[in-house]
């Protein structure tokens, strides 16, 4: 393997990475941007009201996106081992 094909895969395994986690961090920024609004809103200056329905929809939005990031990371698999076994 040389240079170019090293940074190739580095950037393939980031931009999986970004794939992988995006929608779930999506998730989470959209209900905590929400509930900060209500908060702000209502004036419920609450620190902690923020944390569960964050982790209920991350956990939701794993459940929805799990098979996606799976398919993912089988093909990310299958790909670099063809380039394991074929020698790049």
């Amino acid at each position: 393997m040389n240079e170019t094909e090293i940074i190739d895969l580095v950037r393939e395994a980031i931009l999986l990475t970004i794939k992988v986690s995006a929608p779930v961090m999506i998730v989470g920024l959209v209900v905590g941007v929400s509930i900060a609004l209500v908060q702000a809103l209502t004036q419920i200056q609450e620190v902690t009201l923020v944390f569960v329905p964050k982790i209920l929809a991350i956990f939701l939005a794993l459940f929805f996106f799990f098979p996606m990031m799976t398919a993912l990371l089988v093909e990310f698999t299958k790909m670099l081992a063809d380039r394991i076994v074929g020698g790049g």
